[in-house]
């Protein structure tokens, strides 16, 4: 097993510290320009657009197709998972401080990316058996004809269904075995992973098995109550804590470009370090360029492309500029750092400073609904995928192996399965970044056509 994680870790650094880097960032910036910063000039209309379609009750939707609120719920319902709570404290430790300042550059000109992923997706949406869908093999395709086009789709579809349906929900339900047992463990009792695993399975299955109609369902209500549960408990615990703040900045602008200034936690790591763990824990949280939340958006009853692409790019504000931000202050704020935990141990660290009774379980149970929500997100992501590979009558035994990941997931080490799914995420970047400098003049033109419309 040890051999197995210094072999995908060492694939995963040759992405990771180079190719990707460049190609994410360069993206965000080359559409930051070419669309005139509309992370910035639209922010304010993509939040009336989001939040203006929130219904406490919910809002109906047509068949096969979902409420703006709805998708935009489903793709925050992928950001906002482990990334947030394990991935920033694992950030923290293998990149130092200087980590999360990448992850903030990364993520204000991610905001621009999923804007295109997020047009492209509506422009080339189409119907297939009854049901709107559309994702980044779509707009692969109209990129570009023929053999190539065929090829690249297909090695999209195939990494995003090994990245999200299958690895990138072994993280999810490791980070909940892990932290539950955590908690157990802390008050004496042993309840092993898998039994958590197998309880995580079964209700993941029963949702699987309800379709998409029932996943949105879910989503739009789970979504605004697991946020809201974790803004007001970290902004207690930070606020008991106001005093660390600025040293808390400080640790984070300093880390970013002389991370051994800091010594401590941060002796030894280089700013190459401190960039590769915060771009690539970045992209794990919010997922811009990934080509992921694209399947989500594309389903949306939108009033045209643009309008689709400014609500997008809320869900990467709020994923990495929020909820992110907020575990990142909570472990800084409250010297957690320093105790030696990795993962989601470390963030349970930090609240058990100031809430020693109830802090781990706090984390364990915003962690459950958290990383739940991911899974039902990326099995919905890579099911849009088989469904494109090889039809509908592959959905019932994908989804009975993103359930048996799930399983094995809980179990393995921590180590082993951020490795593999650093690695399967960068391959899936590189198809949906090509597609997306193609369509680079498709996506300008629809967002100069509408973006003087009044948003709805």
């Amino acid at each position: 097993m040890e051999a197995m994680n210094q072999v995908v870790s060492q694939a995963s650094d040759f992405l990771w510290n180079v190719v990707l880097i460049i190609l994410l960032c360069g993206t965000g910036i080359y559409y930051t320009i070419r669309l005139r910063f509309i992370q910035v000039r639209k922010f304010k209309e993509g939040c009336k657009l989001v939040f203006g379609h929130m219904r406490i009750k919910g809002e109906k939707s047509e068949a096969g197709e979902m409420t703006p609120f709805q998708s935009v719920a489903t793709a925050i319902a992928a950001q906002v998972g482990t990334g947030n709570l394990t991935g920033a404290a694992t950030a923290l430790i293998s990149g130092g401080p200087g980590a999360i300042f990448w992850m903030w550059v990364s993520a204000f000109f991610g905001m621009s990316t999923i804007y295109a992923e997020a047009t492209l997706a509506q422009k080339y949406k189409t119907v297939e058996n009854g049901e709107v869908t559309g994702g980044p093999v779509y707009y692969i395709r109209a990129a570009f004809q023929g053999t190539f086009g065929k090829i690249l789709a297909g090695c999209f579809a195939v990494f995003i269904i090994v990245a999200l349906g299958f690895t990138g929900n072994m993280v999810q339900s490791n980070s909940i075995g892990a932290a539950f047992s955590e908690v157990f463990e802390a008050r004496g009792f042993h309840v092993p992973p898998l039994a958590i695993g197998l309880l995580l399975a079964v209700v993941t299955a029963f949702i699987f098995l309800g379709g998409v109609n029932r996943l949105a369902a879910v989503v739009e209500k789970i979504v605004p109550f697991m946020a809201g549960i974790y803004i007001v408990g970290s902004l207690i615990l930070i606020g008991l804590h106001i005093t660390q703040v600025p040293a808390a900045i400080r640790m984070i602008v300093v880390g970013a470009f002389c991370p051994k200034a800091l010594g401590g936690a941060a002796a030894g790591i280089a700013v190459r370090e401190a960039i590769r763990f915060g771009v690539a824990r970045g992209l794990f949280s919010n997922e811009a360029g990934m080509g992921s939340t694209p399947h989500a958006h594309a389903r949306a009853k939108a009033k045209n492309p643009h309008e689709q692409g400014l609500a997008a790019m809320v869900s990467v504000f709020v994923d990495t500029f929020i909820i992110l931000n907020l575990t990142v202050f909570s472990i800084l704020t409250t010297g957690a750092l320093e105790t030696g935990k990795n993962g989601t141990a470390l963030t349970q660290a930090a609240f058990a400073t100031s809430f020693p009774a109830v802090g781990d379980i706090f984390v364990a149970v915003c962690l459950l609904f958290f990383a739940f929500s991911t899974i039902l997100g990326w099995h919905f992501f890579g099911l849009v995928n088989m469904k494109y590979l090889f039809g509908d009558k592959a959905s019932t035994i994908y989804s009975l192996l993103v359930v048996v990941f799930v399983i094995i997931g809980s179990c393995l080490k921590v180590d082993l399965v951020w490795a593999m799914s650093d690695f399967f995420n960068g391959l899936m970047v590189i198809p949906n970044a090509i597609a997306l400098w193609a369509l680079s003049g498709v996506v300008v033109t629809i967002c100069r056509t509408f973006q003087d419309e009044k948003v709805s």
